[in-house]
């Protein structure tokens, strides 16, 4: 073994010493390198959800699809929903095919697929419902690499980062997750206008910088851990998720003469077979050998808690975001002048104060949060969310915008926060092997979140609007001389066309009233009925009606979620802290009777490792042996001398520990169920000195 092959982690991909790599990994600035190229495929992942999503009105009249007729309500909302679905429940088995195949391989192929997927939606031959099929195809394609680069990121930073910084790159990772989704609406406005289809090209020049970069300066260093794929797992959780989101996305359609669809049998089938699915799939994975959703994970208070408030956080957030883009696009832009065809890239703008408030406040967060405690910042930061909905829920539905900017830059300020310390609390409660499937599970629920918003927020308006709106509509249609029978037919109409069409920046009253109803008004009539000011004017006070509900939710979201913050871990089984340095070890093969038992495997001992003046000491190998001389664990020391053995076996073992300039050692430990602690000092290597004479004479020989 060369000196350069000593020095690759266990577990670490073969050809990695081999590469010409820009940074390697002992490098002081190789952890820099990571979370740059990991926040750069974060940013890609969460823009791309976004920039479609202000982008739909443009890309409909681009296929040539109107996005308002009855039948095509279906392609508007998996246009929407389909690349959060696919990623709410892939990320979890991604997260868990990183802890096996290593963290960094899973995270470049996601970079190559959401490349190649970028260039092939921007090409769609086909126009009116074929060109959406394409394109809803191709963005559940393009989701399977987003979510390889969202389920590896935080697991890749927490294995890179000693946890003196860990909540500080956690932030800016998160915030750049989450500033993602407000960035893609400024973009995606702004292209949108010039053409549709570069709203696919943008994603290519960055994909295949990051692809190449990923794969050149990238390095397996945290724990590999094999063992064989979870496949029923898998298929009950995908089929359990798939089916409740897909209920609660068709909930919001009309069925049946009701303004929504939650009678419709199939949509009851989903949402109750989804819930059935998924208790199967929590019964499955007690009883697998090497579950997908590590469940005894949750016996940590903590960890449980952190996942709870990031569902509860994303919901909260989710509908922030849709209702904003209603609100600006639908009301306020158009009664301020602006044309529908440019309120796309307007809204983005009006927006930007909300994304620069995660931009500050997250980082920021991160460092304070190694510093003080993870725990009252995200408490705090949901706190600050809720006073920023509460102040939205106070404002008239034509607001002025200084104060509009100033509740939703304080709205940003929260969820900056709150997304590094809610992050460090959850992967820093997890073993070092589990922490890819740890981070795919907090990917889930923030994606479920996302698409839970959208029916939980879309009913509440629809339920909202549905007291108001009919009688409304009707009133400010014969005031402007419709005819009464054709204003009642237009406002018995499913509240959910005037709530879509107000989410994409149109006016739909020349398609809901027809041509023919206004031709028998006057010129002056029909042109105050088809223009900029009538139809926001219209649906205000409804509007701002179902926005008192949807706003009232998210503040008893907002401070549900402050409360899990707060949750500290208790039990045996709550694995402590880990510190990175570059744990290495695989883990043993455990059989299906010690997987169902109640206790998992802990982490076992860690320490720090320090020089004969007391300094940490870097880069020391520790090898774990039990006493038939078998390797049980390898690690080595991180930047802070920190180390961490994560997958002993219970017993008596000997630990040799290594340096390069110092005397190795060998000592005694004995390991069990609670983790052990071991400190320890290396004596540097000191020179010997003297002459080498004949055994009887003393001579020098010649």
């Amino acid at each position: 073994m060369t000196a350069e092959q000593s020095h690759i982690p266990a577990g670490a991909e073969p050809g990695n010493g081999n590469r010409r790599a820009w940074i390697g990994v002992d490098h002081p600035r190789y952890k820099w390198v990571a979370l740059t190229n990991t926040t750069v495929g974060m940013l890609l992942a969460t823009i791309n959800s976004s920039i479609v999503l202000i982008s739909l009105p443009g890309i409909f009249t681009g296929i040539r699809l109107d996005p308002l007729e009855p039948a095509n309500v279906s392609y508007l909302l998996w246009m929407l929903m389909g690349y959060m679905l696919v990623t709410a429940v892939l990320v979890v088995a991604l997260g868990r095919l990183g802890d096996m195949m290593g963290r960094v391989r899973i995270y470049n192929a996601g970079f190559l697929i959401f490349t190649l997927t970028s260039v092939v939606l921007s090409l769609d031959p086909f126009h009116g419902g074929s060109g959406a099929l394409w394109l809803i195809g191709w963005r559940i394609v393009q989701a399977v690499g987003g979510s390889m680069l969202m389920a590896n990121s935080a697991a890749i930073l927490t294995d890179a980062f000693p946890a003196r910084q860990r909540g500080m790159a956690l932030g800016v990772n998160m915030v750049a997750g989450i500033a993602g989704s407000f960035i893609g609406l400024v973009l995606g406005g702004a292209l949108v206008t010039w053409n549709w289809r570069s709203v696919f090209w943008v994603n290519v020049p960055i994909g295949l910088l990051g692809t190449v970069w990923a794969y050149k300066s990238l390095h397996e260093t945290g724990v590999r851990r094999p063992g064989r794929m979870d496949w029923w797992g898998n298929i009950t959780f995908a089929v359990g998720l798939s089916a409740l989101l897909a209920g609660i996305t068709y909930g919001i359609q009309p069925y049946g003469g009701h303004t929504m669809g939650w009678t419709n049998p199939w949509v009851l089938a989903g949402l109750i077979g989804g819930v059935a699915m998924l208790a199967v799939f929590c019964v499955v994975e007690t009883r697998v050998a090497e579950p997908m959703f590590p469940l005894h994970l949750f016996r940590n208070a903590a960890f449980a808690g952190g996942n709870a408030a990031t569902l509860l956080g994303s919901i909260a957030r989710g509908g922030l975001q849709f209702m904003l883009i209603i609100w600006l696009q639908g009301i306020w832009l158009p009664l301020h002048g602006y044309d529908y065809a440019d309120t796309p890239l307007w809204a983005g703008i009006y927006m930007l104060p909300l994304t620069a408030g995660f931009l500050l406040a997250g980082p920021i967060s991160g460092v304070l949060s190694d510093r003080f405690g993870a725990r009252l910042f995200a408490a705090s930061g949901f706190a600050v969310m809720a006073a920023s909905f509460a102040g939205l829920l106070m404002l008239p539905s034509d607001f002025s915008y200084g104060i509009f900017a100033a509740l939703i830059f304080l709205n940003g300020l929260g969820g900056g926060l709150f997304a590094a310390p809610n992050t460090s609390i959850i992967m820093s409660n997890v073993p070092a092997d589990a922490r890819g499937a740890a981070s795919g599970m907090r990917a889930t629920f923030q994606n479920a979140g996302m698409v839970l918003s959208m029916g939980v927020f879309f009913s509440l308006m629809v339920a909202g609007l549905s007291g108001t709106l009919p009688h409304t509509l009707s009133a400010g249609l014969t005031a402007q001389g419709v005819p009464a029978h054709a204003a009642h037919t237009v406002a018995e109409l499913p509240p959910v066309g005037v709530l879509f069409a107000a989410f994409l920046g149109y006016n739909p009253i020349q398609h809901l009233l027809g041509p023919d109803a206004l031709a028998h008004l006057s010129p002056t009539a029909s042109a105050h009925l088809t223009g900029r000011e009538f139809f926001p004017h219209l649906i205000s006070q409804p509007f701002h009606d179902g926005l008192v509900i949807v706003f009232s939710l998210a503040i008893a979201m907002s401070l549900a979620a402050a409360a899990a913050s707060l949750i500290r871990g208790r039990g045996k089984a709550s694995p402590h802290s880990p510190t990175p340095g570059t744990p290495t070890a695989a883990a043993p093969t455990r059989t299906a009777a010690e997987v169902g038992s109640a206790k998992p495997p802990a982490l076992e001992l860690r320490g720090t490792v320090r020089d004969g003046s007391g300094e940490p000491l870097a880069h020391a190998t520790l090898t774990l042996v039990d006493r038939y001389g078998h390797q049980k664990a390898i690690a080595r020391s991180g930047q802070d001398g920190t180390y961490e053995l994560a997958s002993a076996e219970p017993g008596s073992h000997m630990l040799v520990v290594s340096a390069k300039g110092h005397e190795p050692r060998a000592i005694q430990v004995t390991t069990g169920t609670e983790p052990a602690l071991s400190d320890l000092a290396l004596t540097a290597v000191r020179g010997v000195e003297g002459t080498v004479g004949q055994a009887h004479t003393g001579r020098t020989p010649d």
